[in-house]
Parts: C-alpha cells; sequence; structure tokens
C-alpha cells in the first residue's frame, strides 16, 4: 500500500471516526446501559473500510466530501450492528471482536441485541434525516432502499442465514461465492453506491459500473478474510484466527486451497481495475482501495 493510500485511508478512518462520535447516542438514563454498549461496539476499533469505500466512490464522481458523512455513518452502523448480532451464541459465539471483549461478553446477551438493533435503526434515521439539500426526497428513498435491501433477506441476513446453514456442509465454489455476495458482498456494495450516489445527477452507466467494481472487490474481500483466518494470528486480526475451521465454515481455502485463493483473489482486483478504465485520476482512491483489500493482513 503506497503512502500517498495509507495517508487517505487514515484520513477517512479520522473523518467516519468524528462524525460517528456526533451522530451515535451520548448519554444512557440510570436505568441501563444501552448507549454505552452502543459506542463499545461502534468506536472500538475497527478498519472503517465500509466507510472508506463510500468515500472513495463519492470522490470518483466528484461529490463533495461533505455530503458523504452521513452515507459514511449508516454503512459503518449497519455493519457494527451485524459484527454484534454474528457474535452472539446463537450465531458465532465468539469472545473476542477487535482486540477485545465482543459486545454480550462486555456487557450481556439482551443488552448486546438490543444494541444491534438499535444501530439498524439508528443507521436508516439519520440517512432519512440529513439535511442536505442537494439530496432530493426521491433520491434519498433510493439510497434507504439501497440500503435496506443489503442488509435485509436479500442481502447480508439472508447470507448469514445460509452460512449459519452450512456449517459441516460442503458447498461447491459457486455455492460458496453466491453465499458471500450477500453475506459480505451486499453491503460493500451499497458501500460503494451510496458514495456514487451522492452525485444528484449519476448516470445508470455510471451506477453500472460502480456495482461492477463492488461484485469484484467484495469477493476479494471475503477470500482474504478467508485465507488470513488460515494465516493470520489472533492478536493482529483482533479475533481468533482458525475460528471458521473450528466451526466447520465453507471457506475458499477449504474448497480451493490457500493458493488458488490467492490467484482468485488477484483476479478479483485486476478485473476491478479493467472495470475502472473509464474514469480518471479521481478513482484512483478507489484503484488503491481494491490493492489495500487483496493485500491486508488484518
Amino acid at each position: 500500500m503506497s503512502h500517498e493510500f495509507q495517508s487517505r485511508l487514515d484520513a477517512y478512518q479520522k473523518r467516519v471516526n468524528t462524525a460517528l462520535d456526533k451522530y451515535l447516542p451520548a448519554n444512557d438514563p440510570p436505568e441501563h446501559n444501552l448507549a454505552e454498549a452502543i459506542r463499545y461496539s461502534v468506536i472500538g476499533g475497527g478498519k472503517r473500510i465500509r466507510p472508506a469505500m463510500v468515500y472513495a466512490a463519492g470522490e470518483a464522481m466528484g461529490v463533495s466530501t461533505n455530503l458523504l458523512d452521513i452515507p459514511a455513518c449508516a454503512v459503518e452502523m449497519i455493519h457494527a450492528y451485524s459484527l454484534v448480532h454474528d457474535d452472539l451464541p446463537a450465531m458465532d459465539n465468539d469472545d473476542l471482536r477487535r482486540g477485545r471483549p465482543t459486545c454480550h461478553k462486555a456487557f450481556n446477551e439482551a443488552t448486546a441485541m438490543l444494541a444491534g438493533d438499535a444501530l439498524q435503526a439508528l443507521a436508516y434515521e439519520i440517512l432519512a434525516k440529513d439535511d442536505h439539500v442537494e439530496l432530493t426526497p426521491e433520491h434519498r428513498i433510493e439510497m434507504l432502499s439501497l440500503l435496506t435491501e443489503a442488509s435485509g433477506a436479500h442481502g447480508m441476513a439472508g447470507g448469514q442465514a445460509v452460512d449459519l446453514a452450512s456449517v459441516g456442509k460442503k458447498l461447491n465454489l459457486e455455492q460458496l461465492e453466491n453465499m458471500h455476495r450477500l453475506k459480505t458482498g451486499a453491503l460493500i456494495r451499497a458501500s460503494i453506491l451510496l458514495g456514487g450516489m451522492c452525485k444528484h445527477d449519476i448516470s445508470k452507466e455510471e451506477i453500472k459500473l460502480l456495482s461492477d467494481y463492488a461484485l469484484c472487490i467484495g469477493l476479494s474481500f471475503q477470500i482474504q478474510d478467508d485465507i488470513l483466518d488460515v494465516t493470520g494470528d489472533t492478536e493482529t486480526l483482533g479475533k481468533p484466527q482458525g475460528s471458521d475451521q473450528q466451526q466447520e465454515k465453507p471457506t475458499f481455502p477449504a474448497i480451493l486451497g490457500l493458493q488458488a485463493s490467492k490467484e482468485r483473489a488477484a483476479e478479483q482486483h485486476e478485473l476491478a481495475l479493467k472495470i475502472l478504465e473509464p474514469l480518471d485520476e479521481k478513482a484512483d482512491s478507489l484503484r488503491q482501495l481494491s490493492a489495500y483489500i487483496v493485500e491486508r493482513q488484518f
């Protein structure tokens, strides 16, 4: 990863963290600690890759950065909610997330479930109430529809259901890729498109280009995640290394082997770059983001 892109990624992270601190609930009434659990789940670490996708896609379309804070926060809230719920005993039953106890371990299961529920609702709330005049009500509804679809039965939740139903089973490559297009890829696609759709006159051709690019990086992202579950370590990953194998989950290395998985991720990166060829240097962050996804070690 180039020093220039690392600086840009750092700037994206700092920007969205500042915005998240503003929009997350600040105080709890004395009878519960829900807001504390919400902030614990969001503010405590995280690479902020999905907000970075929002910012990079928006910049590629010539959108002012100020317009991108709300959708960047919204996708991070949805992502954080999904992690809180995925970690629960009824799901993946994980004890460690982002290098510290998962939400249900730090608080309790009921509070963790409510924190996830509240984060999901808050994501839609801030996207609906964003007061930037450049976004028409019709445009805002399109963006809300995109995010809800990416989060629901035809997106992330549906993919997680397939994942849970696939434990201990052998999937073929097509089945595995379809599962991850829902579980991981749908929110990544939404992140890219939400950034682009902040351009009020975005064309159908530009939306298709961004969507095709997002499908590539969504797949390479999950492949690299599966690779790191084999090659990484718990301290670096911030979550238990080898958990996929222990839980008998279908993964790319399990189906393709480690080397072929790396090659498959590299192929998706090259395809992503080819898709971006019609765009000028304003899309360089998208190009560098794709490279970062396949090169990252955590």
